[in-house]
């Protein structure tokens, strides 16, 4: 009985891991304008696992005194609701199912060092067991 428990918890943190959202676009330390539009590529690596996905919230934090965690504070939402990631038309390109958003950013947003944040939020496996992650690049934002 011990054996099977040791032997789940792993299995689970794997699958976890398979269902991980990564930032496929822009790069970290990409510099966008204020009101300028900016294209976030959401990657979700292929999985043997079976998962529905519940939302997704992408979000800009200033971060002149430093960057807070994003599980304190998203700052303002450029985009909130469905995520469908899919595999290219092309499937030459070699990149994992993903959904690019084309998102704004306010033409109020702090100049300096930005944090997008990518909150995801899915139910994985047969159970299923709620995952939510945060995925983050830092941006400098322009005017």
């Amino acid at each position: 009985m011990k054996f099977s428990a040791l032997l789940a918890l792993p299995l689970l943190a794997a699958s976890a891991l398979a269902q991980s959202i990564e930032i496929g676009a822009p790069p970290a330390g990409t510099i966008a304008a204020r009101g300028s539009t900016l294209t976030i590529e959401v990657d979700r690596p292929n999985s043997l696992t079976g998962s529905q996905e519940i939302a997704l919230v992408i979000a800009l934090e200033p971060c002149s005194t430093g960057c807070r965690p994003p599980s304190s504070a998203l700052g303002s939402i450029l985009y909130s609701g469905a995520y469908n990631p899919e595999y290219s038309a092309t499937p030459a390109d070699g990149k994992p199912p993903h959904q690019n958003f084309t998102v704004q950013i306010p033409s109020g947003t702090q100049l300096g060092t930005n944090l997008l944040t990518v909150t995801h939020f899915s139910l994985v496996g047969a159970g299923p067991y709620p995952l939510l992650e945060y995925r983050n690049i830092t941006l400098a934002i322009s005017a």
